[in-house]
């Protein structure tokens, strides 16, 4: 763990060791954490501040569900990219099931009314232990999707499904630049 102390505010950082996936870095900060809650994000996307905050509120696991509208209108991301992303199905606003890169079928049949997922998340200390029950994907990595699993089906845990709004800025390749600094050209930040 690394700290770096602004002026306003001090950021602690874990580090993960080698990259072996979403679940392994989030284990890395299992120590920072202690027994308190975390937001858990992708540290390559701005999301709206209100979606943090309605996270944060919870006191209880999470996930920021996104439209599929807003993420293409509002936000940077093209309309093929999107469609590759995980989608997070509800019942009455708690998480079922989480759909990774769905096939073109999946998505038709689940999209009108399941939210798209974004990597926001408010977890307990729970994925923690969950995280360490994780095996390798197909892809080889630890998947943070197959931790969440892990909580539902063996701890029990279950995952509000927070509705949000607005557009999510990706900066996941040197293309992306242009258009998030038009975005960002547009936020005042107040102190």
């Amino acid at each position: 763990e690394r700290e770096v102390t602004l002026d306003r505010v001090r950021v602690h950082f874990a580090i993960q060791a080698e990259p072996r996936g979403t679940a392994d870095a989030v284990a890395a900060a299992a120590p920072f954490a202690g027994h308190d809650n975390v937001l858990v994000l992708n540290s390559d996307n701005y999301y709206p501040p209100e979606s943090y905050h309605a996270l944060a509120s919870l006191g209880s696991a999470g996930l920021g569900g996104f439209s599929f509208d807003d993420l293409v209108t509002e936000g940077n991301i093209p309309p093929e990219r999107v469609r590759h992303f995980a989608l997070a199905e509800h019942d009455e606003g708690w998480l079922t099931h989480i759909i990774e890169k769905p096939d073109e079928e999946t998505f038709a049949r689940l999209a009108p009314r399941a939210s798209v997922s974004m990597n926001l998340w408010s977890f307990t200390p729970r994925i923690f232990d969950a995280c360490a029950l994780v095996r390798p994907s197909a892809r080889g990595e630890l998947e943070l999707q197959d931790a969440v699993r892990v909580c539902m089906e063996q701890f029990g845990e279950r995952f509000r499904v927070v509705p949000c709004s607005g557009g999510v800025l990706d900066l996941s390749s040197r293309q992306d630049i242009a258009a998030v600094k038009r975005h960002l050209d547009e936020v005042r930040v107040s102190l």
